[in-house]
């Protein structure tokens, strides 16, 4: 099993960071839809914790995906990819790891504005980033709605791009970060 990222894949651990964030954002949009529409309830709160619990995993796993993405090369584009295409990959990726640290961070706002004690998966305590304020949990609630609807748009976009590339270029840019591919190096 490769571990470091080389200019032809992506090493084992920046393939199982990729999967479970992906596995776990695809989790949360249905989650907190749920958890928001539900009638107020003790589901309704359970509900709540696993989302913000999930959103602090998600933190936390985001500063070490991009903790292991600086120390370590990314694989190149293929050699055919217009310059155009490849700064769209680059900023399209740029984006997406913002929008996955700021989600969770607007929802720690909004948890905390609201003056809502958590404690992650009911264990962990976390602190109040901010003041009760009532104005800046709602206001941080729309953002926090805005900011998810930007993830699910572009994350349209990035699973498209890959399977363009898989499907109608034929190259290996989504191959390279599937489960052992390249593992064998």
């Amino acid at each position: 099993m490769m571990m470091r990222n080389t200019l032809q894949t992506w090493g084992a651990p920046a393939k199982w960071l990729h999967w479970t964030i992906a596995a776990l954002v695809l989790a949360q949009i249905p989650l907190g839809l749920a958890a928001e529409s539900w009638r107020l309830s003790p589901t309704k709160l359970d509900l709540f914790v696993w989302h913000k619990s999930m959103g602090m995993l998600i933190l936390a796993l985001m500063v070490v995906r991009i903790a292991w993405r600086l120390a370590n090369v990314a694989p190149s584009s293929p050699a055919a990819t217009p310059p155009l295409e490849r700064l769209a990959g680059q900023l399209s990726h740029l984006l997406l790891y913002l929008l996955l640290l700021l989600l969770p961070v607007t929802g720690w706002v909004v948890n905390s504005a609201a003056n809502v004690p958590f404690r992650i998966f009911w264990v962990i305590p976390v602190p109040a980033i901010v003041e009760p304020d009532k104005a800046l949990a709602d206001g941080a609630a729309r953002m926090h709605a805005t900011l998810c609807l930007l993830l699910v748009l572009l994350l349209a976009v990035h699973v498209g791009a890959a399977l363009r590339h898989h499907f109608l270029e034929h190259n290996d840019v989504l191959a390279r970060m599937l489960p052992g591919a390249g593992d064998t190096r």
